[in-house]
Formats: C-alpha cells, sequence, structure tokens
C-alpha cells in the first residue's frame, strides 16, 4: 500500500479520535478548547484529503473506505463526549438521530454496493451541507464555554439540530434513491 500524503491526512484524522476522546478523561484546564482544536483540524483534513487526492489523482481504495469511516467515529466518539460531559434529553436526540442515520446511510451504502448500484447512494450537496454544520455545531460544543461574550454552546446546539435536520433529509433523500432496488429485494 502506498501512503501518499491525501491517505496519511485521512489516517492523522482517524488518529485524532483518541486524543479528542482523551482529552476529555484529563484534568487539563480547558480541555474542551483542545479538544475543538484537535477536532477542527481533523475536521479541515476530511476536506483536504479529497480535494488533494482528486487534484493530484492519487485516490485509492483504501481512501475511499478509510475517509467516511474515519468522519464518521470522529463525529459519534465526539458525540459520545458532548453527551457525558452534558446528558439531557435535547442532546441525547441530536446524538440518536446523527449516529443512527450514519448507521442507516452506511449500511445502506454497503447493500447497495452488493447489488452494483452504489452510485444511486453516492454523496449529494445535502450530504455536504450536512457535514458543514455537523463539524461546526460539534466544534462549537465541544468549546463550550462563551467566547468574548457569545454563547458557543448554545449556537453550537442549534446547529447541530440544523444538522440533525439535513441528516434526516439526506437520510430520507438516499433511501429515495434505494427505494425500487429495496421493493424488488422484499
Amino acid at each position: 500500500m502506498n501512503i501518499n500524503l491525501p491517505l496519511a491526512l485521512t489516517i492523522a484524522r482517524v488518529a485524532a479520535i483518541p486524543i479528542v476522546f482523551g482529552l476529555f478523561l484529563t484534568d487539563l484546564p480547558q480541555r474542551g478548547h483542545w479538544a475543538t482544536v484537535v477536532f477542527a483540524l481533523a475536521g479541515i483534513t476530511d476536506w483536504l484529503d479529497g480535494w488533494l487526492a482528486r487534484r493530484w489523482g492519487q485516490t485509492s481504495k483504501f481512501g475511499a473506505f478509510l475517509d467516511p469511516v474515519a468522519d464518521k467515529l470522529l463525529v459519534a466518539v465526539s458525540l459520545i463526549v458532548l453527551l457525558h460531559e452534558r446528558p439531557g434529553g435535547e442532546l441525547m436526540f441530536l446524538c440518536a438521530v446523527i449516529i443512527g442515520r450514519e448507521i442507516t446511510v452506511s449500511a445502506l451504502r454497503e447493500w447497495m454496493a452488493e447489488l452494483g448500484s452504489r452510485t444511486s447512494v453516492a454523496v449529494n450537496w445535502i450530504g455536504k451541507w450536512k457535514t458543514g454544520f455537523q463539524m461546526t455545531a460539534i466544534g462549537m460544543l465541544l468549546w463550550g464555554t462563551p467566547f468574548f461574550g457569545i454563547p458557543i454552546y448554545t449556537i453550537g446546539l442549534g446547529l447541530l439540530w440544523v444538522a440533525a435536520a439535513l441528516t434526516i433529509w439526506s437520510m430520507l433523500v438516499y433511501l429515495r434513491a434505494a427505494w425500487p432496488m429495496m421493493k424488488d429485494a422484499s
């Protein structure tokens, strides 16, 4: 396996996951701020690795597999950390919607790939907007404290509601695209 820069960035995103998690196991002052920095850097690699791979012609099957896995793990672990830090019904609901959608769509893509129809559930613009809102919201929630009087956590929670709505919308788009094959398989 040839590890080029785009793949190394994806691997670095996977390596960031235990760091974000581990920061919340410490008593470091401003651990949420440090976790946000690591999370933000990992989020930037999500965009950068794909852009570089396409631009430089360095795409690979392993990179195409690992990239969405890294994203989903980073999001899921971060949401679990947030829920542990501030348990509550609203955040629990949003975490369940987002993580549930990721599992559903991943399983749907796997099944569609087995049928040879993976392109009918390819990432679309709704999924890209969902990811943008989700990553911004999670970063703000990890930060957790006001920033120059701006209620970062509250804004992040509002953005997570937008991300959850986009999450449901994108899942419905994927399910609708797969419905003809699902109907024929039953």
